[in-house]
C-alpha cells in the first residue's frame, strides 16, 4: 500500500511541475496600436492609396463629392513592444463603387484602397496578413460599424481594432459602413 502512495506522489509531483512550466509561446502578450500616419488623396483621379510599410488602415474620412479628398489613417501594431510585420497581398478585382461590399479574407486586414471616377467607377482593395516572430497574428470578433453618410463622415476604428472591409451603396449621398476586427495573438 505504501508503494502505491509513493508512486502516486511521484506522479502528482511530475504532473504539477509540468503544469507550472510555461513556454514563452504560451505566455500572455501585450498588444499596442499606434496611429502614426494620415494622408489625404484625390480618389476620383485614380490615386492608389497604400499605408506605409508595416502599417494597416484604422480610419477613413470623406467630406464632399467624388472631387473632394479622402483622408486615410494608418496605424502600426506592436506586440510586446516589437512591431508586427505586414505581408501585403495583391489588389482585389474591381467592383462598382455604388454597390460595393468588400470583406478581407479571414485574418487579413485592409492596407490600401484604389478608387477612380465617381460612384460608377471601380474600387479595389489591398489586404495583408500580420506576423509576429514568424507566427500569424489573428483577427477576431469581426463586426460592422453603424452607417455613415459618405459625403460627410469620419470613421476611426476603436483602439486595438483594424479595418477589414467596407460597404457602400449609392453616390456621395449614399451610405457607407466599415468592417473591423480585434487584433489578437495566441502563442
Amino acid at each position: 500500500m505504501r508503494t502505491y502512495g509513493k508512486a502516486l506522489s511521484v506522479a502528482a509531483v511530475a504532473a504539477l511541475s509540468a503544469a507550472t512550466v510555461a513556454t514563452p509561446a504560451s505566455a500572455a502578450v501585450t498588444i499596442k496600436m499606434e496611429r502614426v500616419y494620415s494622408e489625404s488623396v484625390w480618389e476620383s483621379r485614380g490615386v492608389q492609396f497604400d499605408c506605409p510599410p508595416n502599417q494597416v488602415l484604422t480610419g477613413r474620412s470623406h467630406y464632399g463629392d467624388e472631387n473632394a479628398r479622402t483622408t486615410y489613417h494608418c496605424s502600426r501594431i506592436l506586440i510586446n513592444d516589437e512591431q508586427v510585420q505586414v505581408h501585403v497581398g495583391d489588389w482585389t478585382s474591381p467592383q462598382r463603387e455604388s454597390r460595393s461590399d468588400y470583406s478581407a479574407p479571414d485574418n487579413q486586414v485592409v492596407v490600401g484602397r484604389w478608387h477612380q471616377d465617381d460612384e460608377n467607377g471601380d474600387t479595389r482593395y489591398r489586404t495583408a496578413a500580420l506576423y509576429w516572430q514568424g507566427r500569424q497574428v489573428r483577427l477576431i470578433d469581426g463586426n460592422i460599424s453603424g452607417e455613415y453618410k459618405e459625403n460627410s463622415h469620419s470613421w476611426q476604428a476603436a483602439y486595438g481594432k483594424v479595418m477589414t472591409g467596407r460597404v457602400h451603396y449609392g453616390d456621395e449621398n449614399g451610405k457607407t459602413w466599415y468592417r473591423y476586427s480585434t487584433v489578437s495573438f495566441e502563442g
